[in-house]
């Protein structure tokens, strides 16, 4: 948890170092996060640039401590390829995004979910096991996910 939105930049760009970025629109990042990413990707470029991202950064619609769960609500400047298509994905928390269940949230943000295109919920990179029971993580989605909790 990083103390200052100064901090939280810090932190991101410390992350992300010299990977090739593909993040939601500027406004919708906390902390003035796009100031640190002005040659990511975004939704609106070319799929073979989004397809080449090696990290996705976005903002995060809310965190659910009960599962530790993120919560991301898609839509215009806020793809859901940021999420999804790079192998690691940043997320970005406001420490008052924080609820305790999804009950809570859907009940704080009933408005926001249903303008959504997309509700998608987080909770780690996938796992899958074959028939042999051969464990493999982040099949569907990233391999890693970071999350950065800012003030």
């Amino acid at each position: 948890m990083e103390a200052s939105a100064a901090e939280v930049r810090t932190r991101v760009a410390d992350i992300v170092g010299s990977r090739s970025v593909l993040r939601w629109d500027v406004r919708h990042l906390p902390y003035d996060i796009g100031g640190i990413l002005e040659n990511a990707a975004d939704g609106s470029s070319p799929r073979e640039r989004q397809a080449a991202a090696q990290i996705g950064v976005t903002g995060c619609d809310a965190a659910i401590a009960e599962t530790g769960s993120l919560v991301l609500l898609s839509g215009e400047g806020k793809p859901r390829a940021a999420s999804l298509l790079p192998p690691v994905h940043l997320a970005i928390l406001q420490r008052n995004d924080l609820r305790f269940s999804m009950g809570e949230f859907f009940s704080a943000r009933r408005d926001a979910i249903a303008a959504a295109a997309c509700c998608t919920v987080v909770t780690g990179p996938s796992r899958t096991a074959d028939i042999e029971l051969t464990l493999t993580v982040g099949v569907h989605g990233p391999g890693e996910v970071i999350v950065v909790v800012g003030p």
